[in-house]
């Protein structure tokens, strides 16, 4: 797998089947390692190594309803009992265009949350929704200022 722009982190993995496998810590299980699932797995890292997001408040692939139809969002993380951040991964060679930003946004009308984040693991797009507006931000804050 290639670089992504993360700090490097300590990863399991194995083979099955002549798949390579990544453990996920918050399934706690090894999961097929895509290139969209390298992204997830360093935004997981990053969220509970640098911004000190306890393991228990991470959802992965967690599951959404919007206009009838099943959706799973890749991240959100809790805090308070509601979901507080919303992660959008995509695999490195897939661009954050228009239609990334309306995939995040139709996730962000089921889930409202005040953090969301869409990244290919080399380019970031933070943003934050304060007082009913939609900021983009430069870094996301440690999970206790949230």
């Amino acid at each position: 797998m290639e670089p992504l722009s993360f700090p490097n982190y300590s990863f399991r993995f194995q083979e099955a089947d002549r798949k390579k496998m990544i453990f996920d810590v918050v399934r706690k299980k090894f999961v097929a390692l895509t290139p969209e699932e390298w992204v997830r797995q360093h935004c997981i890292h990053f969220l509970l190594e640098e911004k000190e997001v306890p393991l228990s408040l991470v959802g992965v692939e967690s599951s959404i309803q919007y206009q009838g139809m099943n959706r799973r969002c890749d991240l959100l993380i809790y805090k308070a009992g509601k979901p507080n951040l919303l992660v959008e991964c995509k695999a490195p060679d897939i661009p954050l265009n228009a239609k990334v930003v309306e995939q995040l946004a139709r996730y962000q009308s089921v889930v409202q949350v005040p953090f969301m984040w869409i990244t290919n693991g080399i380019h970031h797009l933070m943003l934050q929704l304060s007082e009913g507006k939609l900021e983009r931000i430069d870094a996301l804050p440690q999970y206790s200022n949230w």
